[in-house]
């Protein structure tokens, strides 16, 4: 509605607005042409009446036309189609119903077609429920008139006034024009409708058609993304894996003090390098709807110690005190869930605790909360750090984002470690708790169940074994550095392995010798290790083609759980890798074999 009308507006197309739909449109025409015809009637039937000294039907026809000219009135000012239509349906049925009992005292030709324009102006302004309800309001009095009229005969003590011929011609005539142009009035807006109907639908299948483009643009930019990051991945950790397992290797050869310091300082740094490649993927993988949940058993006990063990020696660096406190009931217990997306979460806690704080004490709880069919567990992580503003508490969850840009200058980051945390624990249903203060420090919270496998006893880490000398070992590997990083890795193990620089070589030396275990690097020239695992399990003689087989590899592939399970592989272990790690798999498998 336009409420920059004037007062003194007496023009149809300032009342008129593109926001108005086309059946509103052609109600109010209908409104404004029908004033104009029934205000020339309703003058021609009150000249006629008045002269004819039909003093009821006279006050009738004046009320109307002063009604008419009020509502035309209101109408070219406020356009408000169905009010106007309410009022002139009241009007109409009392003036019918008093034509009938009181002035005329029968039912005519003109009363009937009052009768059905009130019927059909009900339906076609107000709808269905509107237009009934009048309708009956109209009929039901008119059929009562009639059955009194039929059998007893309807008298009443004013004596009914009666019209002349003139008047009757003029009453059927204007209901006529007025039946005629309702009915020509719609069907035009209706007719104009379907067209408007049909350009939508043709626009929008137009648009539908342009939306499934764009998606299929969008779907490839994304499988684009996802190729790039997978090979960039690649690309990093195979250096990483030589950083790293380097680094692994001479903190195993006892080394001094010195050489020590500059070791730890050259493995932080590649964890942290891989800390980064690792949130870059992992939001890729949450935001593409491709993070699948692990269901493995594991100690919670040993997650937590291993967790917070490279962290404490972060926060002792900076003169922090570092409380970790987990609940003694959990300490023989094995849980099931993931324990790798717990760790993460974990992990970005600590580790956001320690960049933020410069003073004072880093705590972590975990707690046993309560045990019914699942066992609860609360974790908080708590600092004495910067904190932040309440009105900063949401920000910080989004993806790259830090309180302010300063914040940024000073501690660094990539800002997407809660923006994971958050993701993560929404995707299992759970709810991070946030409480700061600025300046005071901050305290992340949130509780996760799981179902308990078996008590067990606490864990002991690996030792290096002396039993593993006898152990045949293929490597199928064709990058040069890590050939030379797995045999300084194994041979503190005292495991001298085979190597292949290929999956086929991998295959022909796997024909002609037997294997206690396989590693195979995925990604190889001539053929790659998910096809050479498949030709080794095709092998006739048995016990050859059930060598074990761990796969490695430095890709970020979403789903190479089900590829190394449908390429019969029977593990996996992501490069760089954990030294421990890669043991208790080797032990495990090789165990399971023997």
């Amino acid at each position: 509605m336009n409420k920059g009308i004037s007062f003194f507006n007496l023009s149809i197309n300032k009342i008129l607005t593109k926001e108005q739909s086309a059946l509103d449109k052609a109600r109010i025409r209908l409104l404004y042409y029908g004033f104009w015809i029934v205000g020339v009637a309703v003058a021609g039937l009150f000249t006629s009446v008045y002269f004819q000294r039909q003093t009821l039907l006279s006050i009738t026809a004046g009320i109307l036309f002063i009604s008419f000219l009020g509502l035309f009135k209101y109408l070219t000012y406020r356009p408000n189609s169905k009010q106007i239509s309410h009022i002139l349906l009241i009007i109409g049925s009392i003036v019918n119903i008093n034509t009938i009992f009181i002035a005329l005292q029968k039912v005519d030709i003109i009363t009937v077609q009052v009768l059905l324009l009130i019927v059909l102006f009900s339906y076609y302004m107000l709808g269905q429920g509107w237009g009934l309800f009048y309708s009956l309001l109209n009929l039901i009095p008119v059929m009562v008139f009639l059955v009194i009229f039929y059998f007893n005969g309807y008298f009443i003590s004013l004596p009914p006034e009666t019209i002349d011929q003139s008047t009757t011609i003029i009453g059927v005539f204007t209901n006529f024009i007025l039946i005629v142009y309702i009915h020509s009035h719609f069907y035009g807006a209706f007719l104009n409708n379907i067209e408007e109907l049909k350009a939508t639908g043709d626009n929008q299948q137009r648009l539908n058609k342009e939306i499934g483009l764009a998606m299929q643009k969008a779907e490839e930019s994304s499988r684009i993304k996802s190729d790039f990051l997978a090979t960039m991945s690649h690309e990093i950790r195979t250096p990483l894996n030589a950083i790293i397992g380097m680094s692994n290797v001479m903190l195993m050869n006892n080394p001094r003090k010195d050489q020590k310091e500059n070791l730890d300082v050259l493995k932080l740094s590649g964890n942290s390098l891989m800390a980064i490649v690792n949130d870059v993927l992992d939001f890729n993988k949450i935001e593409s709807g491709q993070l699948v949940f692990e269901k493995k058993k594991f100690n919670l006990f040993e997650l937590v110690q291993s967790v917070c063990a490279a962290e404490k020696l972060k926060a002792e660096e900076k003169g922090l005190i570092f409380s970790l406190k987990v609940d003694p009931i959990l300490n023989n217990k094995l849980l099931i869930g993931d324990p790798v997306r717990l760790g993460q979460v974990l992990f970005n806690l600590i580790s956001n605790a320690i960049k933020f704080t410069s003073e004072g004490t880093i705590w972590v709880r975990a707690s046993y909360y309560e045990y019914n069919d699942l066992l609860t567990v609360n974790f908080v992580v708590k600092d004495t750090g910067i904190g932040m503003n309440q009105t900063h508490l949401d920000s910080i969850f989004e993806p790259f984002t830090q309180e302010s840009i300063t914040t940024t200058r000073r501690y660094g980051g990539t800002g997407m470690g809660l923006a994971i945390v958050k993701r993560l624990l929404e995707l299992q249903g759970l709810q991070m708790n946030v409480t700061s203060k600025l300046g005071k420090g901050s305290e992340f919270s949130f509780s996760m169940e799981f179902q308990v496998a078996e008590i067990v006893q606490p864990g002991v880490l690996l030792q290096e074994p002396d039993s593993l000398a006898s152990l045949k070992m293929l490597i199928a590997e064709d990058n040069p550095v890590n050939v030379l990083l797995m045999q300084k890795l194994l041979s503190k193990w005292h495991i001298v392995p085979v190597i292949a620089g290929n999956g086929e070589e991998a295959v022909e030396m796997t024909k002609m010798d037997d294997f206690d275990i396989i590693l195979m690097d995925l990604q190889m020239p001539v053929m790659n290790g998910f096809d050479a695992a498949i030709a080794i399990r095709r092998l006739p003689d048995a016990r050859k083609a059930g060598t074990p087989i761990i796969a490695l590899s430095a890709a970020a592939m979403t789903d190479i759980g089900d590829q190394i399970t449908v390429a019969g592989m029977n593990d996996y272990v992501s490069k760089p890798f954990k030294p421990n790690d890669l043991l208790e798999k080797i032990q495990t498998l090789v165990a399971a074999v023997h």
